[in-house]
């Protein structure tokens, strides 16, 4: 395995991830469609072919 590659696609991968959903919760969140408070929102990563089930839970504060 070629480390720097790998480092490279990874990166590219991981801001793909956090460029999309930053926006997919900006426009729910415009939309109106959360109410007020917090947003309590969920990721989960997983990989194709192996056991991979990584899972972040967390809240944005919509105040």
């Amino acid at each position: 395995m070629n480390e720097e590659n790998f480092n490279m696609s990874l990166r590219k991968f991981l801001k793909q991830v956090g460029v999309t959903s930053q926006r997919e919760i900006e426009e729910l969140v415009r939309a109106g469609n959360t109410g007020s408070g917090k947003l309590k929102v969920r990721m989960v990563l997983t990989a194709e072919g192996t056991a991979l089930n990584h899972v972040v839970e967390g809240e944005i504060d919509l105040a």
